[in-house]
């Protein structure tokens, strides 16, 4: 019986089928990465978010159960000799390799790395060292006399001194990072103020004043949700107080881990910050 030969399956691909196969699946995988890279960076955004509530959460509940914030006397006294009164942690002035953080240059006389938010995070998470062993402001329940677990965070194990990429949680040296390894930025209303809290970033003029065409005839309320009740004034300390209807700010740097004092029009580095009180 004969065969009719063109009739028969090809046992495989020839070398063209194999490249346009794989010229379409190069061409889905250029169109899909760019949008798996989004949806990470806003699980991460959301992430962020979710330890700002946190933080804020339990800086809240130490303050009613105790009536006062979840600082060391060190960083009370501290607070006291800033302009607003109201204190600020988290933030660092040199970058190190092995300490990524934010690149804002506040200039000289502004001491704005006081302990890397590591001293409210040992008190509300009533640690008594840190994962390397070392003791922590805490020691001995110091301010955390309940022995409150008020928040509760994750140990990242990640240890600085040993460099690579930081890792999201809390490191061996009690540092609560964000979930793009930057410290997270908290500010207390530790002077009280009726009016509200001052970031020692965002109260700046050039990063929260909104700038209409004709200056100096600037509103009050400015970005980021944030507002100035002296926004005309003379002075440029009376000119950088934004402040917030509350209590606790916390924020991030974001995915770029950036910020910057400049026109907030124009800028970009703050553009991808996130924050508690949006």
């Amino acid at each position: 019986m004969k065969t009719n030969s063109s009739r028969r399956l090809r046992a495989g691909f020839t070398l063209i089928e194999l490249l346009v196969v794989i010229a379409i699946i190069a061409i889905l995988a250029g169109m899909l990465l760019p949008v798996l890279a989004t949806a990470k960076t806003a699980a991460k955004k959301k992430q962020a978010r979710l330890d700002e509530q946190g933080i804020v959460t339990a800086i809240n509940a130490y303050d009613q159960d105790y009536g006062r914030f979840p600082i060391s006397k060190a960083e009370q006294q501290y607070a006291q000799t800033t302009v607003s009164g109201d204190f600020t942690t988290g933030l660092v002035q040199n970058p190190q390799p092995n300490n990524p953080s934010l690149t804002w240059n506040a200039g000289a006389g502004n001491n704005y790395s006081f302990d890397n938010n590591s001293n409210v995070v040992a008190i509300l998470m009533d640690s008594l060292a840190s994962a390397n062993g070392t003791p922590t402001v805490n020691t001995n329940h110091q301010y955390n006399p309940k022995s409150v677990g008020y928040l509760n965070v994750k140990l990242s194990g990640w240890d600085p001194s040993q460099g690579g990429v930081p890792l999201p949680g809390v490191d061996n040296l009690g540092v609560y990072r964000d979930p793009w390894g930057n410290p997270y930025v908290i500010t207390m209303n530790t002077s009280y103020n009726d009016q509200g809290v001052s970031d020692l970033f965002y109260c700046q003029q050039n990063v929260s004043q909104v700038r209409p065409p004709a200056p100096p005839a600037y509103a009050q309320t400015g970005y980021n949700g944030l507002f100035n009740p002296n926004p005309t004034a003379g002075t440029q300390a009376q000119l950088d107080h934004f402040l917030y209807h509350g209590k606790v700010m916390v924020w991030s740097a974001g995915p770029n881990g950036k910020i910057d004092s400049g026109d907030p029009v124009t800028d970009q580095e703050n553009k991808d910050n996130v924050l508690s009180w949006q």
